[in-house]
């Protein structure tokens, strides 16, 4: 089969013949149709700090993705031949403390496809059953390829009651894209989205933002407090990861606000315990993964009544072999979210 590997350390990716894996037993063969370039995989395709510390070449990346089971394992129940599927890529141990406790997603030895284990940019991929999720079939595949970051910003969203609030959303990658419409539709009176890229910018507004600010802007402190009544928002998601960014926003949280930190900074940072957490009464939620399986259920529900509010994100399509082709649109800031038509 074809698939889209990291074949060594350093810079890049290769389109290479790789060997169709066979499902064991509790695993599915899913046929991958469409996947999704994700921020990790372009830390991965860069081959940053990170990636080094993690990845262990050579290895078939990605992690989301829409396909059709093409063969069962044995002990597998509740699933067919040619059903279209997509599946978490967390995978978890599924008897430890937490993954007992409905907590899997910070489960302590979780593999994650495309990371640690082979992923999804290639013509096949096994997962085990448990991880499988047959998709409705009123949900195309551009939808359905975009579960997992769709599934990121609803827990980063849900983790906190939107309704009647103002949410600042710091960070407009795909998924802090995604929070906008999925904020407006649960209720949320405002949201306010910080964002250098003008491409970006200009989607956000596309999706149901209703003031887009760039955070070089000298006087961005004033502009938000103006817009939240001199108050500041009531709910902060914080999505890029920058450093400044969360100092901003939980800066400018109102009293008794929460903050749901997505993003994921570089390197240890400094904060005011005191004034930015402790005497203004805020909650933080640290949000990793998606909740399995409420976040995705949720999820269902949204691409069910509102799929196509998340249009204007996806920008561009490419073929398994220009998958390098989509990399360096999203490395220049010139796509959003990239999908990968592989079958």
């Amino acid at each position: 089969m074809r698939a889209a590997k990291k074949l060594c350390e350093g810079r890049g990716i290769s389109v290479a013949a790789s060997a169709t894996p066979e499902p064991g037993h509790g695993q599915v063969l899913i046929k991958v149709k469409t996947a999704g370039i994700c921020g990790t995989d372009l830390h991965i395709y860069k081959w940053d700090e990170w990636s080094q510390n993690r990845v262990k070449p050579p290895l078939t990346i990605g992690h989301e993705f829409v396909g059709e089971i093409c063969e069962l394992g044995s002990g597998v129940n509740g699933l067919k031949a040619g059903q279209r599927v997509s599946a978490e890529g967390h995978i978890t141990c599924g008897h430890c403390r937490y993954c007992k406790n409905g907590q899997g997603h910070i489960c302590q030895t979780v593999k994650i496809i495309g990371v640690d284990r082979d992923g999804c940019f290639a013509e096949y991929i096994c997962m085990p059953q448990e991880n499988v999720w047959p998709v409705h079939e009123s949900i195309p595949d551009r939808y359905a390829a975009v579960f997992d970051p769709l599934g990121n910003a609803m827990h980063t969203v849900m983790a906190q009651p939107v309704s009647m609030k103002t949410v600042l959303i710091t960070g407009a990658g795909s998924i802090g894209l995604f929070a906008i419409p999925i904020a407006k539709e649960n209720g949320a009176s405002k949201v306010i989205v910080v964002e250098p890229s003008s491409l970006k910018k200009e989607i956000a507004l596309k999706v149901g933002a209703d003031e887009v600010l760039d955070p070089g802007d000298c006087d961005i402190r004033e502009n938000i407090l103006e817009m939240t009544d001199g108050r500041g928002p009531d709910v902060l998601l914080e999505m890029s990861g920058n450093v400044n960014s969360i100092r901003l926003g939980l800066d400018l949280l109102c009293n008794g606000g929460t903050a749901s930190l997505l993003g994921i900074p570089p390197k240890e940072m400094p904060i005011n315990l005191a004034e930015q957490v402790i005497f203004k009464g805020i909650t933080i939620h640290g949000i990793t993964g998606r909740r399995m399986y409420e976040t995705w259920y949720q999820c269902e529900s949204f691409l069910k009544k509102s799929g196509k509010l998340i249009d204007p994100i996806i920008t561009h399509t490419v073929a398994l072999e220009d998958i390098e082709k989509g990399f360096l649109l999203m490395e220049q800031n010139q796509a959003v979210k990239v999908l990968v038509e592989i079958n």
